[in-house]
């Protein structure tokens, strides 16, 4: 199963500031992965080659441009084969376009534990992840994002299980 999931916000901010939010994760000062969910950390730095990730998902920082983009390569769970990765973007606005794209081929079990459990999740942690930089270069979130009673006990049941916290 191919998917392709994008999730993307419009800032007010130059493209710089939203760059230093990119550049900003999994540092000591992460101003962009949400709190909540478990920590983006590396064995390093953020730069190519850091290997980590965020609970169960583990990948590998494959490419880094500072302030612009960085894209991570999948090393689990079992079956996610693709990467993620964000860029900052001028939009035809003029704003900046800050976008988090996962593309990835589901293999095995994967292609049901994506729609029922990682989908979801995916979803609500990148849009806390937009709100956050909403929040970090405007002061406030047009519209907060909304976990609904799925995700909630999603979060609910892998933070039992140590893959989440809420």
């Amino acid at each position: 199963m191919d998917v392709c999931n994008v999730h993307e916000r419009c800032l007010s901010a130059p493209p710089g500031r939203v760059g230093a939010l990119l550049d900003s994760l999994a540092g000591e000062d992460d101003r962009l992965w949400p709190h909540g969910w478990p920590p983006m950390a590396f064995d390093r730095p953020l730069g190519e080659g850091a290997t980590g990730g965020h609970g169960p998902v583990r990948y590998k920082v494959v490419a880094y441009v500072p302030g612009t983009w960085v894209r991570f390569a999948f090393a689990a769970p079992r079956g996610f084969d693709g990467f993620h990765e964000y860029a900052v973007l001028t939009a035809d606005d003029g704003r900046t376009l800050l976008r988090h794209t996962l593309a990835m081929r589901a293999r095995g079990a994967a292609r049901f534990s994506w729609r029922l459990f990682w989908g979801p999740l995916h979803d609500a942690c990148l849009e806390d992840s937009l709100d956050r930089a909403e929040l970090g270069c405007g002061g406030e979130v047009a519209r907060p994002a909304r976990h609904g009673w799925y995700v909630r006990a999603l979060l609910r049941i892998a933070a039992r299980g140590g893959a989440a916290e809420r």
